[in-house]
């Protein structure tokens, strides 16, 4: 063998005296070599340097045990969700696959390439496409939705209530003595369709239809600053603001500092996902969580079910969400 070749299985079984079936069984650690020829593979496998050619098995065995997970590469809450997914999907043996979605790389894309490298099933977090587009790929592979409703689901889901998240960000706001609160809204999509209905049903709720304000926005920090923009221009400044996320929300949180406006001083504002980001103390803001770990634990065992138990009928996981109050909102003044 050349100093710069790769140690083969057939190297380890050489350097041992053994078939390669045999070291082959102890390197995959199944029963049946004894204790002391697994040493003797293990010690030859080490001093040679040996590593399992993981793609080569698996293809033998024509199983990937891939996870593709489609992720937004500016989103810190998708960075928490992609890190609990390792860890779950390592616990099931299964590795995951990411594919990310950019400014200049859509979803389909992102799907394809996920495809592309035989992945068993796939996880999408937030996925925007048409239901009936999600549907039909499920029919290929099983598909697991994190993060969005999908009406009459015919594929997993796993999601936070995000209706009943918003109500209780408005609650705790209208606990405080707010009556104007402004939503900014997350644009197109099921999502922030469901977070700007369970404003207006709150607002609603509490008598307040008269205060129903809401600013066109997006998932972006520069949303966030747009819309502090417009509300510092037309001079008319809610006593709070609910962002469609925490990124928003820190644009807004921004843009208002920038302008001498205090908050919660003068303005109280709420975001919502609780990422990393929210936590940080110069930030420490008040949002909604909606448990990265349990949604990621959730998801992973609805796609191992799948490709392991059999499991044809859809299933929808609706996680409840949790107010976090922190340090950005406070009775009013």
């Amino acid at each position: 063998m050349g100093a710069s070749a790769r140690p083969r299985l057939e190297d380890v079984a050489a350097r041992v005296g053994l078939s390669t079936a045999s070291v082959s069984l102890v390197l995959r650690n199944v029963p049946g070599p004894s204790e002391r020829t697994r040493q003797r593979v293990l010690k030859a496998a080490a001093e040679l340097g040996y590593r399992a050619d993981r793609n080569a098995s698996l293809l033998a065995r024509r199983r990937s045990r891939l996870l593709g997970v489609m992720v937004d590469i500016h989103s810190s809450f998708h960075a928490e969700l992609v890190e609990s997914l390792h860890e779950a999907a390592e616990q099931s043996g299964y590795d995951l696959v990411l594919s990310t979605q950019t400014r200049t790389r859509d979803e389909h894309t992102a799907v394809e390439t996920l495809l592309a490298f035989r992945c068993e099933a796939l996880i999408l977090l937030g996925p925007a496409a048409p239901a009936a587009t999600l549907k039909a790929l499920d029919q290929k592979l099983p598909v697991v939705a994190v993060g969005r409703r999908i009406a009459d689901a015919a594929l997993d889901v796993v999601r936070t209530a995000d209706e009943d998240g918003v109500g209780q960000a408005v609650d705790h706001l209208v606990a405080l003595g707010h009556r104007s609160i402004a939503h900014v809204d997350g644009g197109k999509g099921v999502i922030a369709t469901d977070r700007r209905r369970g404003y207006r049903n709150a607002m609603r709720r509490h008598g307040l239809d008269a205060h129903i304000r809401i600013l066109h926005g997006d998932r972006t920090e520069a949303a966030g600053e747009r819309a502090a923009r417009r509300l510092l221009d037309e001079g008319e400044l809610p006593t709070a603001v609910l962002a469609y996320n925490d990124r928003c929300a820190l644009g807004i949180l921004s843009t208002l500092g920038e302008a001498g406006v205090p908050v919660p001083g003068r303005v109280s504002l709420v975001g919502y996902d609780d990422d990393a980001m929210s936590r940080l103390t110069c930030f420490n803001l008040t949002t909604v969580s909606q448990s990265a770990d349990d949604q990621a634990r959730h998801a992973v065992t609805a796609a191992v079910e799948r490709l392991e138990h059999g499991r044809t009928a859809p299933r929808e996981v609706v996680l409840a969400p949790r107010l976090v109050v922190r340090g950005t909102t406070t009775v009013v003044g």
